[in-house]
């Protein structure tokens, strides 16, 4: 988050003012000083007077010009193809290709045809590079084709391993392409899967073949609606399962051939998993673990309670290999090159000495990238550094804003599903915020500057304090422009928010920026000589304090959940945030509407009354005081950890009632706000007076049967966990929500009409199927199918 600064600075004198025109890049390169001057004169000149006529409109038309002449056109670029490719990802069907090649074509043709009538011929081209949009994420979708389980299944494998990650909890995770299946053998086996071993064999590094038993599962779906999606990010992840081996599995020699680019991947695999080795085992602790999530991006070992202390304190964005990261190695590389070439005047004096800094450093941060995992905050970073020190090298000017427009540009054309993740919006909003603001801030001083312009003479402790009282007001300042961009995303996808984020970021990020990365650096130039145990142990002791400012401030937050907030509102604020950042004039006040909307929109959110999980198993209702009743002694951890945070809640209610109690006894029990359970179902009488019953899975049909008919006329809401039961009440009874509704569908949100009404039900996925989504059609619950039992033999 704070990383941008220095790339935010570098060019920040390159942004305009609205009074004073200033040089311009063209295509990136060198700036062409009178080319808006030019373009402003030829408007004036083509203007006609208004004599006192709509000015607002004059003033408009003037505006627009100065962007165009300044070419904030090309900022817009990604934002059209990454508002397509969201277009793309929220259709409810697939659209075809015939559809999309032939708008592509309209387009193309209208804006040709419109010739001169240059506000058609724009609105045309922004449509053109929508449609661009949906062109590439179809295409993405069409490479992507991975095959997903559909069921639940026990088999044995042998595949090659990919990646060997260590658990905090002492567990390795693998990820496997599988090569064969056997007893039995899969007709349509998953190419890769993500599977958990308590063991496995000693040494095993990526690239060797592993075989073993192994409970192979589908993909799940959100826990909520516009919850994360494991099926889609598996999708585009080439995983078509997940799982755990049964037993330890065994190490053995393949034969099938490998191909150059996978051997090389496996090298690069097995580079990255020895380094973080190596961290984990000169650092040690959860200060090893961390060390390795920032140099290779490994973060599986890191303590969850580690996790949390930096969530909460707003210090996650340390772990993500960004900008923060890539821009402190770079200026390290740089600053280490410079004072190296400075021991030798004569040589300095004669050759291009900061080209080979520059040089230096952009070949370290290719590294980086593949060591670190190639993260998209991690290719954005490195496309905008690359750009940079390209530009250094051949004596080129870049504008900061435009280094951005082209990193987002390569991203979205290689992966368009990145831009509905969070790490793509809150990388790409932090930095456009970051960029903008300093652009304003420098705006500001420049006319401060020259209406004192007269030089003052400090010393040098005065120049010291200034010094350090700028450092400081700049990190702070970073630290809220960025924290302010990513609010909104952070509340969109984890519902959580970091009120003293902005204190924690003013204590931590001087010891991540002097001490730790540094010392990353040394530590990575030093290994090979294995000179390297220094620099670690102080980048241990250096990021122990991190942690320790991390868990000072986590401890003393005063909330964090903040509740679902509505797509509407994510979308409003999303657009004000995209106009205040790429406009340079007045027409900033455009955000004013959609900021004033997203305001109403999250002021009057509607917040779920109940979450149903997809597996039926587990129901939770909102029963206010801050409270989840839920109809489960032990609720799975990972949906209850969701559903808090999206109902605002922090506390949990368990269930109560005996085993004996019958039917007659829930319904007339006077208990409210907890789920009432015996041996087959459990009822829950909300303290606004609705009822809600949830049905056990049972061997018994026709008790399953009589139970949903008397809880049909008794409450007003029904969950069955049995997908063979599909019998639904009258229009005048309660609604009913059975396994396999939920197994099609996905997870369920409810909220309860208020007086007499039905609830309403939002599934978290739509049909017809996406591809990401198609799998769960040929689940056994999902054909009304019970789990499946395999025959005795006689």
């Amino acid at each position: 988050m704070g990383g941008e600064v220095a790339s935010a600075r570098a060019d920040e004198r390159m942004q305009f003012t609205d009074t004073e025109p200033a040089p311009v890049a063209v295509d990136g390169c060198a700036p062409a000083p009178a080319t808006e001057a030019r373009a402003l004169r030829s408007y004036e000149a083509r203007k006609i007077p208004n004599h006192g006529a709509r000015p607002v409109a004059a003033g408009i038309r003037f505006a627009i010009a100065q962007e165009v002449a300044r070419g904030t056109i090309f900022l817009w670029l990604p934002v059209l193809l990454g508002s397509g490719a969201l277009i793309y990802f929220a259709l409810p069907v697939e659209p075809p290709a015939y559809a999309l090649a032939s708008g592509l074509a309209l387009c193309a043709l209208a804006a040709h045809l419109a010739g001169a009538k240059a506000r058609l011929r724009l609105a045309l081209l922004a449509g053109l590079v929508v449609l661009l949009g949906l062109v590439a994420a179809k295409v993405e979708t069409w490479r992507a084709s991975t095959p997903m389980v559909g069921s639940d299944i026990t088999t044995r494998i042998t595949g090659r391993v990919l990646k060997v990650e260590h658990r905090a909890d002492g567990r390795f995770r693998l990820t496997i392409d599988i090569l064969s299946t056997a007893r039995p053998q899969l007709r349509y086996a998953p190419e890769r899967a993500r599977l958990s071993a308590r063991t496995i064999p000693p040494d095993l590094k990526p690239g060797e073949g592993l075989s073993g038993l192994v409970r192979l599962m589908s993909p799940s779906g959100p826990v909520r609606p516009h919850a994360y999606d494991f099926s889609f990010e598996s999708y585009f992840d080439r995983l078509g399962a997940v799982g755990f081996f049964m037993r330890e599995p065994a190490r053995i020699a393949l034969d099938h051939p490998v191909g150059l680019l996978q051997r090389l991947a496996a090298r690069l695999q097995a580079v990255r998993e020895a380094l973080a080795a190596r961290l984990r085992e000169k650092i040690g602790g959860a200060e090893g673990n961390v060390a390795a999530a920032l140099i290779t991006g490994l973060r599986s070992g890191i303590p969850e309670e580690v996790n949390e202390d930096l969530r909460r304190a707003g210090l996650a964005h340390v772990l993500a290999i960004s900008g923060l990261h890539m821009a402190l190695a770079a200026f390290t590389i740089i600053g280490a090159a410079r004072l190296g070439f400075a021991l030798f005047p004569g040589f300095s004096s004669r050759h291009p000495v900061r080209k080979y800094a520059a040089g230096a450093a952009l070949m370290v941060c290719f590294l980086y990238l593949f060591i670190s995992g190639a993260g998209v905050a991690a290719q954005r970073s490195f496309l905008m550094l690359a750009v940079m020190l390209l530009a250094l090298l051949f004596d080129r000017a870049a504008l900061t804003m435009r280094n951005l427009a082209i990193a987002a540009l390569v991203v979205l054309a290689v992966s368009p599903h990145e831009v509905v993740g969070p790490g793509f919006q809150m990388s790409f909003a932090a930095t456009a915020a970051l960029i903008a603001g300093y652009a304003a801030w420098n705006r500001r001083r420049e006319r401060a500057f020259g209406r004192n312009s007269a030089e003052i003479e400090l010393s040098g402790a005065r120049r010291l304090f200034r010094l350090v009282l700028v450092y400081a007001g700049g990190l702070a300042l970073t630290s809220l422009i960025a924290g302010v961009a990513t609010t909104l995303y952070g509340v969109w996808h984890f519902q959580r928010a970091s009120p003293l984020a902005l204190g924690a970021n003013l204590a931590a990020m001087p010891v991540v920026s002097f001490v730790v990365m540094p010392l990353a650096v040394a530590a990575m130039a030093t290994m090979p000589l294995n000179l390297d145990g220094w620099a670690l142990a102080l980048m241990g002791r250096g990021i122990s304090t991190v942690m320790a400012i991390a868990h000072w401030f986590s401890e003393r937050t005063p909330f964090d959940a903040t509740g679902a907030i509505p797509l509407s509102a994510t979308l409003s604020l999303s657009s004000a945030l995209a106009i205040l950042t790429l406009t340079t004039t007045r027409l900033w006040l455009a955000a004013v509407p959609f900021l004033l909307a997203g305001g109403v929109l999250l002021a009057n959110r509607d917040l779920p009354d109940m979450f149903v999980s997809e597996d039926a198993r587990l129901v939770a209702v909102q029963i206010g005081d801050d409270t989840l009743a839920v109809n489960r002694v032990r609720p799975n951890g990972f949906s209850m950890e969701n559903w808090l945070r999206a109902a605002g809640a922090g506390t949990v209610r368990k269930p109560a009632g005996s085993k004996g109690a019958s039917l007659s006894d829930l319904l007339a029990d006077q208990s409210i706000g907890r789920f009432l359970c015996n041996q087959s179902l459990c009822v829950l009488r909300h303290p606004e007076g609705m009822r809600t019953a949830h049905v056990k899975k049972s061997d018994d049909a026709a008790t399953v049967r009589r139970s949903i008919i008397a809880l049909c006329a008794s409450v007003d809401l029904v969950v069955v966990n049995d997908p063979t039961l599909d019998r639904q009440c009258s229009e005048d009874g309660a609604r009913i929500i059975t396994a396999r509704d939920l197994a099609r569908r996905g997870s369920a949100e409810v909220r309860f009409s208020e007086g007499a009404g039905m609830p309403h039900i939002a599934f978290a996925i739509r049909e017809p199927y996406r591809p990401w989504h198609e799998h769960r059609q040929y689940s056994r619950a999902s054909r009304g199918l019970g789990p499946y039992r395999r025959k005795d033999r006689e």
